[in-house]
């Protein structure tokens, strides 16, 4: 099972929209989560309106959260996506076998049993979160919280029975104009250097959500990230 889950306080300004990308990685099975993190003032419309879009067309969900909230709502988030998802796939075969799909339509006791299937399969499911993260100049005050959350998101992680890794990976990128994306860490399990990993960031002004979201995809789906067209899309995701 794949996620993203995308971490920012604001709209994005360059690139192909984030609601398009978000709609390809659905399409690919990947369930885009975002949550808009907010300290003194607002998102504004514009950002409250993009960040429940960017959810709604990733099959995913939305927060808008302080800081102080945001290790418990990345958490929180993670866990649901995961039974959502089982709970859907089981409505499926209900659907098929039974010729409905509410558990409230089953006898209690089959009820139960489902119930518990869900459960079971909800902590022994093969499990891998990228963790995207605006790192915009004004999320700066903000990655003291964003380290917290990853931290405790790695231990929520390894306390899980299945197989469970995350990446992270902020945008935009120092390194190249060619990619708006740079991985902080590739897809583990482990807690080494997370206090360490956003020291070696450089923020700029612009805020590339959308190709930032395609290049994450292109990285779970495990395909070459290749470089940017003209028009903000990635090359293989060109429609």
């Amino acid at each position: 099972m794949k996620q993203i889950l995308l971490i920012t306080d604001g709209c994005s300004n360059v690139g192909v929209s984030p609601v398009i990308a978000a709609a390809q990685a659905h399409t690919e099975g990947v369930t885009v989560n975002v949550i808009g993190v907010i300290d003194h003032g607002e998102l504004g419309v514009l950002g409250s309106e993009e960040i429940q879009e960017i959810a709604a067309a990733g099959g995913g969900m939305s927060r808008i959260v302080n800081s102080g909230q945001l290790s418990q709502t990345v958490q929180m988030m993670t866990r649901k996506t995961v039974t959502t998802t089982i709970q859907h796939a089981v409505g499926k075969e209900l659907q098929s076998i039974l010729g409905f799909n509410q558990l409230e339509q089953l006898p209690p006791d089959k009820r139960a049993e489902v119930v518990q299937v869900i459960d079971t399969m909800s902590e022994t499911t093969s499990l891998r979160v990228a963790l995207l993260i605006d790192a915009s100049a004004s999320m700066k005050p903000k990655h003291a919280a964003v380290r917290e959350a990853i931290h405790d998101l790695l231990l929520s992680l390894r306390a899980r029975s299945g197989k469970s890794e995350l990446a992270v990976f902020h945008f935009p990128s120092t390194k190249t104009r060619d990619q708006e994306l740079e991985m902080d860490l590739s897809w583990t399990n482990q807690l080494a250097n997370l206090d360490k990993m956003f020291y070696k960031i450089n923020m700029k002004g612009t805020t590339p959500t959308g190709p930032a979201l395609l290049q994450t995809l292109q990285f779970i789906m495990e395909k070459p990230i290749l470089p940017k067209t003209e028009d903000g899309m990635l090359s293989d995701y060109v429609v």
